[in-house]
């Protein structure tokens, strides 16, 4: 390609023009929650004109991070639809139907299906669902106020990531999916940002196994799922009595994740509206307190790396790894040319060592991608909470200025605002369906008004009534 594309070049682009219809609803990021988003808008009767762009050039759900055997932390039932609409074409069920695997699954008797399964799964969802454009770099937001619209431009890309192609799009209303990054601690992002250095993120696990496999001694930082996991699976793989493992954590222990039935309807409906009620400052207080609810270890997850450990000291010594809990990282460097020097602090002892170590693993987990750069065009109208971040109703809509007409609703954005639930895949559906009741002033998917036995407040958090929408949709004649 040469030269730089105009925007509205290309022709076949959806949305160029400006006397084209505008859309109902863009959805920007395709991850899990906006394609349960796009699965569900699919299944409106009235037709809703829905377009979803994503900037890779098809969907995959944590690659790095599909190790064998690893399974969801959610049952089956929290695929992308079952929970609003249990009779969509687009279930985990269905999806099992179309492979001719019911009946195995059936006698498989597994309420927590393998995390490589799930990304199957959502594969053949975006194969299959139409109006998601892969390939796609949404570039700018802006509201046009002549025309009472959004407006999205967008990049298409080449298979190999050069732009192709510029076009823009119009929009009433906008679901901001663009899920998180991997959070590297400032004490180590240097060392994972020099690409001779085996400091790794969890994120590219799989990718770096071999490497990581291949080394003297491995170091695994993070207490969390995903530390578990990649511990487990390097300790399987090393010979017994020369693992040279050493797995650190910040938090006090490697303790379990919250799983009991009262402890999880915290991920319910009725925990999330008791928690947007609460003050802002309270909610900000809540959430770090709430580490095991989401950041904890999978029960069968701790028991089988004891039981891998034990197993182990069979013919007696113990095996060569460390587990360290309640330490934290002040300060990393390199040691000549091949090693990593980490400095480490005690938090409950006060004092201080260091380790050597060949290679880094860093399940330090993710933080929520800024939306500051996609939402620079709309600045004028956001409106913030006292730490600066967007305030988000009970409907997920980003509060904007009133001239407004149009809602930019986000997902795994709003932790913030609605609590530990935000990036949990039980409430995807959920919270797709709330949007879209929303988003139509109607109520496409009627959902429960009370899902939990806990009542956590004096007084109870009442689901809202629909809320109307200014404006009305046109049912669709054809596609575009």
């Amino acid at each position: 390609m040469t030269g730089t594309p105009q925007r509205d070049s290309a022709p076949h682009a959806p949305g160029t023009r400006e006397d084209t219809p505008p859309r109902d609803l863009v959805g920007i990021g395709i991850g899990p929650f906006n394609l349960s988003l796009a699965a569900l808008a699919h299944g409106i009767p009235d037709g809703l004109d829905a377009a979803f762009y994503e900037q890779r050039p098809a969907f995959h759900w944590h690659p790095g991070l599909l190790i064998e055997g690893a399974t969801l932390q959610v049952p089956f039932l929290a695929d992308l639809v079952t929970l609003a609409d249990p009779a969509s074409p687009w279930s985990f069920l269905s999806y099992l139907r179309s492979r001719g695997r019911l009946f195995p699954f059936y006698f498989a008797e597994k309420f927590h299906i393998q995390r490589a399964e799930y990304d199957a799964y959502c594969r053949w969802v975006s194969d299959q669902l139409p109006g998601l454009h892969f390939g796609h770099q949404v570039d700018s937001v802006r509201w046009n106020p002549d025309r009472s619209l959004f407006e999205v431009d967008f990049t298409r890309l080449a298979p190999d990531g050069e732009a192709e192609a510029l076009g823009r799009t119009y929009t009433r209303n906008i679901a901001l999916g663009v899920g998180t990054e991997p959070y590297v601690p400032e004490p180590l992002r240097p060392l994972a940002d020099a690409p001779a250095v085996p400091v790794f993120h969890s994120a590219d696990y799989l990718t770096h196994r071999d490497q990581l496999l291949a080394a003297g001694h491995i170091t695994v930082i993070g207490s969390g799922q995903s530390g578990a996991e990649i511990f487990l699976d390097l300790l399987r793989a090393r010979p017994t009595g020369a693992e040279k493992i050493h797995w650190l954590a910040r938090t006090e222990a490697f303790a379990p994740m919250e799983y009991s039935k009262l402890g999880l309807e915290h991920f319910t409906p009725d925990y999330t509206r008791y928690f947007h009620a609460l003050p802002e400052a309270v909610r900000d207080g809540l959430v770090p307190r709430q580490w095991q609810l989401h950041k904890g270890i999978d029960a069968d997850t701790i028991a089988a790396i004891h039981d891998e450990l034990y197993r182990r000291t069979l013919h007696g010594g113990w095996p060569d790894a460390v587990l360290t809990p309640g330490v934290r990282v002040r300060t990393a460097g390199r040691v000549a040319t091949t090693k990593v020097e980490l400095h480490l602090e005690h938090v409950q002892q006060g004092t201080r060592s260091r380790l050597t170590t060949d290679a880094v693993v860093l399940a330090t987990g993710y933080r929520e991608r800024p939306l500051g750069r996609i939402l620079a065009g709309l600045d004028p109208y956001l409106r913030h909470d006292a730490s600066g971040r967007p305030r988000i109703d009970t409907e997920f809509r980003i509060v904007l200025d009133g001239s407004v007409t149009g809602s930019v609703y986000v997902q795994n954005a709003e932790k913030h605002t609605h609590g530990v639930g935000a990036p949990d895949l039980g409430l995807a559906a959920w919270r797709s369906a709330a949007i879209l009741n929303s988003l139509t002033g109607k109520e496409p998917y009627p959902l429960p008004r009370r899902t939990a036995f806990t009542s956590f407040g004096l007084e109870r958090q009442e689901a809202p009534h629909v809320p109307a929408q200014a404006g009305t949709l046109t049912p669709l004649t054809g596609t575009r």
